[in-house]
C-alpha cells in the first residue's frame, strides 16, 4: 500500500532546518556521482503560455528514486493560483515499487529556499547583515525562512513589480523575523549596499544589473528558468564568481547564462563549479571577502527526490498521511 501525503502533511513533516543540510547533502551527492539525474524534459504548452517538465532522479545513497511533474504557468499569478503545480511520485529503488504520491508544490518551494540558504551559508561573506530581495512572492516568504538558519539580516529591503505586494510582504515578516524591512521604489534601490541578493521574480529581462553591485556580495538568483529569459543582464555575471546547481542544466536553461555565452562575453568556463562541488568541501567557494559571488539556481530533480524521501520516511515514523491503492 502506498502512502498519500497532502500539501497539508508536508506542512507537518518539512522544517527548513531538516531541509538546508539535506538539500547540501543532495547537490553535493550530484556533484560527487552518488546520484542519476537526466535533465529536465519541457513541453510547452505555448496555447496557454505555460511549461510542463518532467524531473527524475535516483541518489544511491539515500536509495531514493521518483520523479516529478511540474507545470510552471507564469499568468496564474493574476488568476489568483500558484505558478507553479507539481506531483511527486517516490518509487522503491529495489523493485520500482509506488511508494507515496504527493504534493510537489511545498516541496518545490521549500526546497527551492533551501538551496538558496546553503549556497548562501558557503559563499556569502561571513559579516553579512543586509539582504535584498527582488521580488515579493511565495519565494520570498520561503526565501526569508530559510535564510535566517544560516544568518540573522538586520535589514531587509525589498522592490516588487506590485507595490502593494512589497507591502503586504513587509508587513507580515517584520514581526516574526525581527528584521527592519523597507519597501524600496526600484531594483536598484533595493540592492545598493545588499550583502546578499535575492532575485525572485518571473521576469524575462533583467531586473540586476552589474552596476548597481558592491564588492563582496553574494548573490541568488533563482527565476529565469528559460534558456531566453534572464533576471541579471550580462556584466552581473561577468562580474560575478558563477556556480550553479547543475552545469548540463545551466547551459541548456538558465538565460542568464546561455545570453551572455551567445553574445560572445563569456564561455562555459565562466562557470567555476557546481554548488554540490563547493558543499562537498572538492572546490574553494568564496575566496576573497572582496569578490562577487553568484549562484544560479535552476532547482534539481535530486533536490525534490531526497526532499520527498525524507518527507515519506518521516510520515511512516510519525503515523502521517493516507493509504493510497491504485488497485
Amino acid at each position: 500500500m502506498a502512502l498519500l501525503l497532502k500539501e497539508s502533511h508536508l506542512h507537518e513533516l518539512l522544517s527548513m532546518r531538516d531541509l538546508v543540510p539535506l538539500m547540501e547533502g543532495a547537490l553535493a551527492s550530484l556533484s560527487t556521482g552518488g546520484a542519476v539525474q537526466p535533465v529536465r524534459s519541457v513541453v510547452p504548452v505555448r496555447t496557454h503560455s505555460g511549461f510542463l517538465a518532467v524531473m527524475q532522479a535516483y541518489l544511491s545513497g539515500q536509495e531514493a528514486l521518483g520523479l516529478k511533474a511540474v507545470a510552471f504557468y507564469p499568468g496564474n499569478a493574476t488568476r489568483g493560483l500558484h505558478t507553479h503545480m507539481a506531483t511527486i511520485l517516490l518509487l522503491d529503488a529495489a523493485t520500482g515499487a509506488l511508494l507515496a504520491a504527493m504534493d510537489g508544490r511545498l516541496i518545490t518551494e521549500m526546497r527551492t529556499a533551501a538551496v538558496s540558504a546553503a549556497a548562501t551559508k558557503h559563499l556569502a561573506r561571513t559579516d553579512t547583515g543586509i539582504l535584498a530581495f527582488l521580488g515579493a512572492g511565495v519565494q520570498a516568504r520561503s526565501h526569508l525562512r530559510a535564510l535566517v538558519e544560516v544568518f540573522r539580516p538586520e535589514t531587509l529591503t525589498v522592490w516588487s513589480r506590485t507595490a502593494t505586494s512589497a507591502g503586504q510582504f513587509a508587513r507580515e515578516v517584520v514581526g516574526p523575523f525581527g528584521v527592519r524591512v523597507a519597501v524600496k521604489g526600484s531594483p536598484e534601490e533595493a540592492v545598493r549596499g545588499a550583502d546578499v541578493i535575492c532575485t525572485l521574480t518571473s521576469s524575462q529581462t533583467a531586473v540586476l544589473h552589474g552596476a548597481w553591485l558592491q564588492p563582496g556580495t553574494h548573490i541568488n538568483a533563482v527565476g529565469a528558468c528559460r534558456p531566453d529569459w534572464r533576471e541579471l543582464d550580462t556584466d552581473a555575471i561577468t562580474r560575478s564568481r558563477l556556480f550553479v546547481d547543475s552545469k548540463a542544466a545551466a547551459l541548456v536553461e538558465a538565460g542568464d547564462i546561455v545570453l551572455p555565452i551567445t553574445e560572445g562575453v563569456i564561455g562555459e568556463d565562466h562557470i567555476r563549479a557546481e554548488i554540490g562541488e563547493v558543499f562537498a568541501g572538492t572546490h574553494a567557494g568564496r575566496t576573497t571577502p572582496q569578490e562577487i559571488t553568484l549562484f544560479k539556481s535552476l532547482g534539481q530533480a535530486v533536490e525534490d527526490v531526497a526532499a520527498a524521501r525524507f518527507a515519506y520516511q518521516r510520515a511512516l515514523e510519525r503515523g502521517i498521511g493516507e493509504e493510497l491503492s491504485l488497485t
